[in-house]
């Protein structure tokens, strides 16, 4: 791993030529795919979560759809988007989507009636309910498929890199394989290791800051 990522100079924080052009293409396209997925996952579960005619209609085909494997779809979204980042981010997108959506269906599904209660009495309506009942309610739901999602991401990213690109983690991993060369397929899987970790990290550090108050609210007084 040190001889394929960390052999560059100084001034490059010791990366390599591989590493520079590697791991910020697989880093922006996981990230992309996310934030993709994760905007398009809460305002539809939010609205399906408050709308139970329309979750009622909806739950089938999201429980079809969510059946469906990711890299199955592979050929689709190559036909559909071609070969290229845009393909890879909307497949990463869909595997991951279904996870926050249904979480924050369920969050905002789950709202304590006293809550909307009170927010009638105070006038709260429209976007202040929203904001200020709904959301908050349903944030440790929907932070609990994003952390699921971005696990995913990053299974994906490497799944649809191996399909059809000429740069990322994914690549430089089937490059090596082809070349049989066993390190490079080693350092491959270590580096994936460690960015799965350090994304986790960095997202649970969010977690927390975020959700304090509603860690605060769960414990005994």
């Amino acid at each position: 791993m040190y001889t394929m990522w960390l052999t560059g100079p100084a001034e490059r924080l010791w990366l390599s030529d591989a590493a520079l052009t590697n791991i910020p293409a697989s880093v922006g396209r996981l990230l992309a795919g996310w934030a993709l997925a994760g905007v398009a996952g809460v305002t539809l579960g939010v609205a399906l979560g408050r709308s139970p005619l329309l979750f009622r209609f909806a739950d089938p085909l999201i429980q079809f759809a969510r059946a469906i494997p990711p890299p199955m779809l592979l050929p689709f979204f190559m036909a559909l988007f071609a070969i290229g980042p845009r393909m890879q981010i909307n497949v990463i997108a869909f595997g991951i989507v279904w996870p926050i959506l249904i979480n924050a269906c369920e969050g905002a599904r789950h709202v304590d009636r006293q809550h909307l209660d009170a927010a009638t009495v105070f006038g709260l309506r429209g976007r202040e309910r929203l904001f200020r009942i709904i959301l908050p309610s349903a944030m440790p739901k929907i932070f609990a498929g994003l952390r699921v999602s971005l696990s995913l991401a990053l299974i994906l990213m490497v799944i649809s890199e191996l399909v059809g690109s000429t740069d990322g983690i994914g690549f430089q991993l089937l490059d090596a394989q082809r070349s049989y060369d066993l390190a490079g397929v080693w350092g491959s899987i270590v580096l994936l290791g460690a960015l799965g970790y350090a994304f986790n990290a960095a997202f649970l550090a969010v977690e927390r800051r975020v959700l304090s108050w509603h860690r605060s609210a769960r414990q005994p007084a």
